[in-house]
C-alpha cells in the first residue's frame, strides 16, 4: 500500500488537473474532426484512447520531471516532500515506472495509422526535453505549450490522416492558452526559483504579470474567434466559447503572485476552461 501511494505522489495521477490539461487539446482535435467526420463508434474510441494516452504520458512525464529536478526540488517548499527529492523513491525505481508507462503509451499509440504515429514518437522529444529548458531559457512555458498541445494534431490526424491549416490555427491559439496558464502556475515559485537560479515567464515578467498573462489568454481568444467565425455553422456554439472566454477573464482577475493559493485555484480553472472549448468545438458538428 505504501509503494501504492508513492507511485501515486509520483505520477501525480491524485492531481487529475495535469493529465486533463494534456487530454482536453486532444478532444478538441478529436472534436474538430468529427465535424467531418461523423463516425461516433471512432469518435468515443478515440476519445478513449487519447485519454489513456494523456493519463500515461502525463505520468511518465511527470517521472522524468522529478528524476532532472530531484535536487533542485529539495530546495522549494512546494516540492521538498515528492518522493523522489525526499529519497524515498530511488532513480532506479522511477525509471522503471516510466518504462512501463512509455510502454503502454506505445500499445496504445500504435492502435492509429502512421502519421499519429510518427507524430506520437517525435512528442517524445518534446515531452522529455521539457524539464531542461528552466535552466537555459526564460521561456519554458512556451515550450510546454508546444509539447501539452501536440495531441491536438495527432487527434486530428489519427482521423483525417493530414495536417490541414486550420488544425494548426487551433493548435497555436492553444499553445498561448497554456502559456498563460503555466505562468500563473509559475508565480507559485517566484520566490524559490529566483534564489534557486531557475528561469520562467513567471520571474521575466514577475513586475506586469497579470498584463502578460492576459496578453496571452487574449491572443489565443482572438485566433479561436477568428477560427470559429470561419468554421461556425450553428449559433450554439457561442455559448460554451464565451463561457471559455469568461474562464479566462476570471483568472487573471483572481490570481495574486504574493498569495500562491489564488495562482493554483486560478491555474485549476483551465480545467473547466478546457471542457467549455470541447463543447464549443463539438458545436461544429451540430
Amino acid at each position: 500500500m505504501k509503494q501504492l501511494k508513492l507511485f501515486v505522489n509520483l505520477t501525480r495521477l491524485n492531481r487529475p488537473i495535469g493529465y486533463m490539461l494534456l487530454f482536453w487539446p486532444c478532444s478538441w482535435g478529436l472534436a474538430y474532426a468529427y465535424s467531418y467526420n461523423n463516425e461516433v463508434e471512432k469518435f468515443l474510441l478515440h476519445m478513449v484512447l487519447f485519454f489513456l494516452g494523456a493519463v500515461l504520458m502525463r505520468s511518465a512525464g511527470c517521472i522524468v520531471n522529478d528524476i532532472v529536478d530531484r535536487k533542485i526540488d529539495k530546495k522549494v517548499s512546494r516540492t521538498k516532500f515528492r518522493p523522489l527529492a525526499s529519497n524515498q523513491v530511488t532513480v532506479i525505481q522511477a525509471s522503471f515506472y516510466t518504462l512501463i508507462l512509455c510502454m503502454l503509451a506505445f500499445f496504445i499509440l500504435i492502435q492509429f495509422n502512421f502519421l499519429t504515429i510518427f507524430l506520437g514518437m517525435s512528442s517524445m522529444i518534446l515531452a522529455f526535453s521539457y524539464p531542461f529548458m528552466k535552466r537555459i531559457t526564460y521561456w519554458p512555458q512556451l515550450f510546454l505549450g508546444l509539447t501539452f498541445n501536440w495531441g491536438i494534431i495527432m487527434a486530428w490526424t489519427s482521423v483525417n490522416n493530414s495536417i490541414p491549416i486550420e488544425i494548426l490555427i487551433i493548435y497555436i491559439a492553444a499553445i498561448f492558452w497554456t502559456l498563460g496558464y503555466d505562468t500563473i502556475y509559475g508565480a507559485q515559485d517566484i520566490i524559490d526559483d529566483e534564489v534557486i537560479g531557475l528561469k520562467s515567464t513567471s520571474i521575466k515578467f514577475k513586475s506586469t504579470l497579470k498584463r502578460f498573462v492576459l496578453t496571452c489568454y487574449l491572443i489565443s481568444f482572438l485566433i479561436l474567434l477568428f477560427f470559429f467565425y470561419k468554421n461556425m455553422q450553428n449559433l450554439i456554439l457561442i455559448i460554451p466559447f464565451l463561457a471559455f472566454a469568461t474562464s479566462l477573464i476570471f483568472q487573471v482577475i483572481h490570481f495574486n503572485r504574493k498569495k500562491p493559493l489564488t495562482c493554483l485555484n486560478a491555474f485549476r480553472i483551465n480545467n473547466f476552461s478546457g471542457l467549455f472549448l470541447f463543447l464549443a468545438m463539438m458545436g461544429l458538428s451540430l
